[in-house]
């Protein structure tokens, strides 16, 4: 099993716990807060099972159907996950609206804390894994879990705090209050998880800083003229790069195909922790204007 589908299975695991605690707790209560960090765990799960299926599906080889495989099913997990994210803060946001229209007691404060207390613990040691796991495969699901969780840390140990001073003071508004900032802070960092997903579903271009690293290999190269028409894109934890490579019009069909091996072993070592396809187009002369006619009708 991959180290990214490992994680998963544990998060999910961690996610179940986390809502078992949290939700007995948040309903014995009636805390805004802790119940909202167990609709927020609900959602965790759901989510993690979710992104299980995803990079399960994304690892298939390409078929008949998927001829470039399934890799988008990554970004759009990440879409899913930052939307998850957002509505689950829309409704921890009214729900902390409603409590300051119609506050209520709170009870088992003791064992509420506790809880607490041990979800921020678990929830650490939780992220400090994802983390790893995302800093050594590079996959935006495992990198937007990391930051799901991370959030989570955040929102528990606000909720700590907002217990204790509830507890200590006896004033109530505190536990809405304390939700509505956690529901924007939630939204805050929900939206890079999103923007990044769907820029990579609509096939953006790599950042400049790469494509500048590729125009570097393509022109340190004695054995070709010039280049045009470099296209790049990037699905998950897969890479996609097309380029046209001018060559001496003299050169033979066999020296042009080991430069053109030569150019693409080059641009891989750039991106090695990336499964990175390239299509290097051999051209006798530079034909970009001619194409570029041609594409005008």
């Amino acid at each position: 099993m991959r180290l990214e589908k490992k994680a998963t299975v544990i998060s999910t695991s961690v996610a179940a716990l986390l809502v078992l605690m949290k939700m007995t707790v948040g309903v014995l209560s009636g805390s805004i807060a802790v119940l909202a960090s167990a609709i927020d765990s609900l959602l965790d799960l759901t989510v993690s099972l979710f992104n299980y299926f995803a990079l399960h599906n994304s690892e298939k080889n390409p078929d008949d159907n998927f001829n470039f495989g399934r890799s988008k099913i990554e970004p759009l997990a990440a879409v899913i996950e930052g939307t998850v994210i957002s509505l689950s803060a829309l409704f921890i946001f009214y729900e902390a609206l409603v409590k300051i229209a119609y506050p209520r007691e709170m009870n088992f404060m003791t064992e509420s804390i506790w809880v607490m207390s041990a979800s921020i613990i678990i929830t650490a040691v939780l992220v400090i894994f994802l983390n790893y796991v995302a800093n050594k495969t590079k996959n935006m699901v495992i990198k937007a879990d990391a930051l799901h969780y991370k959030t989570d840390i955040f929102s528990n140990g606000a909720v700590l705090v907002a217990l204790g001073l509830i507890s200590m003071t006896g004033e109530m508004l505190i536990d809405p209050i304390l939700g509505i900032g956690i529901a924007i802070y939630m939204i805050y960092s929900a939206f890079p998880i999103i923007k990044e997903g769907i820029l990579m579903l609509l096939d953006a271009a790599l950042v400049e800083e790469d494509i500048q690293r590729i125009k570097d290999v393509l022109e340190s190269d004695v054995a070709t003229t010039d280049y045009h028409y470099l296209q790049t894109r990037e699905s998950g934890s897969h890479i996609y790069i097309s380029v046209h490579v001018v060559f001496n019009v003299s050169i033979s069909l066999y020296d042009a195909h080991v430069v053109s091996d030569r150019l693409e072993l080059k641009i891989k070592e750039l991106f090695k922790d990336k499964n990175v396809h390239i299509i290097v187009h051999m051209d006798p002369y530079d034909d970009s204007e001619i194409n570029d006619i041609e594409d005008a009708y």
